[in-house]
């Protein structure tokens, strides 16, 4: 979270439930199976629950999930396993109480590892984000591959983007980039093995003997991935992202308030998604405008 807040917008201009949930089932329909619902935060959002339930329902989706921060997750944790969610990311990028007040601006450590064991004992996957920042939590890389070894989770390590709230971050490299935090994660973990990645994985994931859980690194800086990218995002505004590095290449809020049927929304997705750039690097470079300094992560989802 930036130091100074982030500008919060009016009602009227996010998205309603309704509008998403229109707009997914369309999207269902085009061809997606799975659904992330990301945020800001989702359950700073009232009634977001029944925008899930409503949201398992959709015939042709075979998987529903979400990336939360943990801080008000905890006592939803059985609807979630009810409504069929296997699979929670948790943002988590330190293990230290007064380092996470440093990075998130609260005292909420306690309640997002009350949210990891509530997702472990209700047996949901959960794979825990985490922001590697160099002189913020580096010294929490090997704390949490430690968490791997008594947990089943999937502790993944995230390069740090240009716009993740700060103005220490240039553009033309970073300090602590996948290769890096391979280097120190390795030096720690002798043993540790490459494992396959997943179709479309956006993680290199890796497995240490002897522990129960996995450790994966994603190149979100790097874009060494961008070639088998797979993935869309819908910003609460309703601006359609086919790269995170882009500012928004359709207004899907515009076309659904100004009356567009089906298959117009449709032609017009398709036609975005078609024209997407190949990799993250192009598409920052065809921004109108160059990434604000304080622009976050806190405000597009992670």
């Amino acid at each position: 979270m930036p130091e100074e807040g982030i500008e919060w917008v009016s009602r009227n201009e996010i998205l309603s439930f309704e509008e998403m949930h229109r707009l997914c089932s369309l999207l269902v329909k085009m061809g997606i199976e799975k659904i992330r619902i990301t945020g800001g935060e989702p359950f700073v959002r009232r009634d977001v629950m029944q925008l899930l339930w409503s949201l398992s329902e959709l015939e042709g989706l075979r998987e529903l999930t979400l990336t939360t921060n943990g801080v008000l997750t905890a006592p939803m944790v059985p609807e979630l396993k009810q409504m069929g969610i296997r699979s929670v990311n948790l943002s988590l990028d330190t293990l230290d109480r007064n380092r996470f007040f440093a990075i998130a601006k609260r005292d909420e450590l306690p309640r997002v590892l009350e949210t990891l064991d509530a997702l472990l004992q209700h047996n949901i996957e959960v794979k825990l984000n985490a922001v590697v920042m160099g002189d913020k939590n580096v010294q929490d890389i090997i704390p949490l591959v430690a968490l791997t070894h008594d947990h089943p989770v999937s502790v993944r390590f995230i390069e740090e983007m240009p716009f993740n709230g700060g103005d220490d971050i240039h553009h033309a490299s970073i300090r602590w980039n996948y290769k890096r935090i391979m280097e120190l994660i390795s030096e720690n973990f002798p043993s540790i093995e490459k494992i396959p990645d997943g179709a479309f994985s956006t993680s290199y994931n890796y497995h240490i003997p002897g522990h129960r859980g996995n450790v994966g690194v994603i190149a979100a800086y790097s874009r060494t991935f961008c070639g088998t990218c797979n993935r869309l995002r819908i910003t609460p505004q309703g601006m359609l992202k086919t790269c995170l590095y882009d500012e928004g290449v359709l207004n899907v809020k515009a076309l659904l308030r100004n009356g567009s049927g089906d298959e117009e929304l449709r032609d017009e997705l398709l036609n975005a998604i078609h024209h997407r750039e190949k990799n993250g690097w192009d598409a920052e470079q065809k921004r109108n405008e160059k990434i604000p300094a304080h622009e976050s992560m806190a405000t597009i989802g992670g």
